[in-house]
């Protein structure tokens, strides 16, 4: 409510006044009041998120906009390209800002959500870089959000611990950590605990403001700084959107201009053509670029659904050497160590399994194979899921990287067109399949609905991005009847079937007071609604957050 001082307001749980968080003028908080959170939530970092909030969010609402356009015309049939307006951004000769010394290494980086239990494990796993996750991996509940950055705060200044209740084994920081850098949220997803004037703050500047008003200065003592991974972008203005925050952020508070340093993951079909962009854009603040392989081969199926020239084959046979994702990760690779910055390879989803030694065995093979593809190509690091599987990335890397990295190697032999790009791989399309990717899609929303982020199925872990893909690929084959193995095409009755056999599988297995706890029955729902509809949906954490939001969390 513009003009009305919000702090008269107290928050509210289930209806019932609570105490009250110190906000500023025009804040109002809509999350429930937890004594522990004003540590966070103080009246200066509130005012901090406010004025970023105020000066920027709409401009965030402008470039969604922006993303609908190019949709329809790519709906329309025009396809991505490579940029006729930034012909001399890709042609021209500059480099990104110097890189900081305890960045100089980022042979394998892990990621996972902010518990912190995790955040403990994350920084103790050995891995070089822990990426604390706000997105794919997180649910964006109020309590996961704040406690989140209590977590980080209490990680950086080194006086995090956890008592594990079930087990009693105690939880702390070794001498060693791992450098982090942190992913806020896209700018798709809104805090809609906390308004502004009225209006929610943008989810990635509430998650960016928080922990850079907490934590720059603390970083900078400890001599490294605030690092972030940004997600989801598609357009290079929305790198510039980001490098005016974190210019505005660091003139407010009195840091260095260039100490932020940002790593962009190209995760959508758009951004795998604005790459020299994207690191332009950002360039006194980049730190390099990701191969966000799931949610790229998603964002695939998305931006070319109205093709039926772009159908992939199934989901588990999309690897890194598909003629398409070489071409999008050598393109990266030679991009960014053109212009000095880190080519960071993508994430292996496996998990050790425990209790059968051969499928293990198999599961450490395909992670080696994997890294020494990337380590081979020029990369300068690549993402894990688990801890336990670290060592044998590291030790890939480590044989075949003795630098900390590979920037000066330049691929200037690598050349990779618009056609490149949007090649389609052959493959089968399966029934088998379709009723796996329906099993991940249930299985994770009911966990995301529960409040986890990300959860372990069939061997993977499984989060937004696999999920997303999952779920589209599904989505794509009833849209285009596509025949599958048995010569019949998949229809959107068969999906219908699909899932309600899937959720009485699940019923009959866990009982049915504990599928009705588990969110089984909106996860199912969701799942029909985003497999079955006319339209295919942006993101699925959009509609689940909805369902979220109406269970007060």
């Amino acid at each position: 409510m513009p003009g009305v001082d919000a702090s008269s307001f107290p928050a509210k749980v289930n209806g019932i006044k609570s105490g009250s968080y110190p906000t500023p003028k025009g804040v109002e908080i809509l999350g429930a009041y937890k004594p522990e959170f004003e540590s966070i939530l103080t009246g200066d970092a509130l005012a901090f998120v406010a004025d970023l909030a105020r000066k920027y969010s709409g401009r965030v609402t402008e470039l969604l906009e922006r993303r609908k356009a190019t949709q329809a015309q790519f709906d329309a049939g025009a396809k991505p390209n490579f940029l006729a307006e930034t012909q001399s951004v890709r042609e021209g000769d500059w480099k990104v800002g110097p890189l900081p010394a305890d960045f100089q290494d980022r042979r394998v980086e892990i990621t996972g959500p902010t518990d912190r239990k995790m955040v403990i494990n994350a920084l103790n796993s050995g891995a070089s870089v822990y990426m604390p996750d706000f997105e794919d991996s997180n649910c964006p509940t109020w309590d996961n959000m704040v406690r989140g950055q209590i977590n980080l705060r209490d990680a950086i200044r080194r006086t995090i611990t956890y008592d594990d209740p079930r087990t009693g084994k105690h939880y702390a920081l070794k001498e060693r950590v791992a450098v982090m850098t942190v992913r806020p949220r896209g700018w798709h997803l809104w805090e809609h605990h906390v308004l502004v004037d009225g209006r929610p703050v943008p989810g990635a500047v509430f998650d960016f403001a928080l922990f850079f008003h907490h934590n720059a200065r603390a970083l900078l003592d400890l001599g490294s700084g605030p690092y972030f991974y940004l997600p989801k972008m598609e357009h290079y203005l929305e790198c510039r959107l980001w490098n005016d925050i974190f210019v505005d952020a660091q003139a407010s508070l009195g840091v260095p201009r260039g100490t932020i340093k940002a790593t962009c993951l190209i995760e959508t079909l758009p951004a795998a053509f604005q790459m020299d962009e994207f690191l332009y854009e950002l360039r006194e603040h980049s730190a390099g670029l990701n191969c966000g392989r799931w949610d790229y081969m998603f964002s695939f199926i998305k931006t070319t659904r109205n093709d039926p020239t772009r159908v992939l084959p199934n989901r588990s046979l999309l690897t890194m050497e598909m003629p398409f994702m070489r071409a999008y990760t050598l393109l990266v690779i030679k991009t960014c160590h053109r212009r000095g910055a880190f080519a960071i390879g993508g994430m292996s989803a496996m998990i050790p399994v425990k209790d059968d030694e051969a499928k293990n065995r198999a599961v450490m093979d395909k992670l080696r194979h994997d890294k020494l593809r990337e380590v081979r190509d020029g990369h300068d690091g690549s993402w894990v899921a688990h801890p336990g599987l670290i060592p044998v990335a590291r030790a890939v890397f480590d044989e075949h990287m003795p630098a900390p990295n590979q920037i000066a190697r330049q691929r200037e032999d690598v050349a990779v067109t618009q056609e490149d790009l949007l090649a389609v791989p052959d493959g089968p399309r399966t029934r088998a399949e379709a009723r796996q990717n329906i099993n991940v899609c249930i299985g994770y929303l009911a966990a995301w609905l529960g409040g986890n982020g990300c959860v372990p199925l069939h061997n993977l872990m499984e989060d937004a991005a696999t999920a997303e893909i999952s779920r589209a690929q599904v989505w794509q084959w009833v849209r285009w009847a596509v025949p599958l193995d048995d010569g019949k095409p998949l229809t959107a009755a068969d999906v219908r079937l699909m899932v309600d056999e899937e959720f009485a599988a699940i019923e009959a297995k866990l009982g049915k007071e504990a599928t009705a706890a588990g969110e089984y029955l909106d996860a199912a729902f969701l799942t029909k609604q985003m497999t079955c509809g006319k339209e295919l949906h942006d993101f699925l954490t959009l509609p689940a957050q909805d369902i979220l939001l109406s269970m007060g969390n």
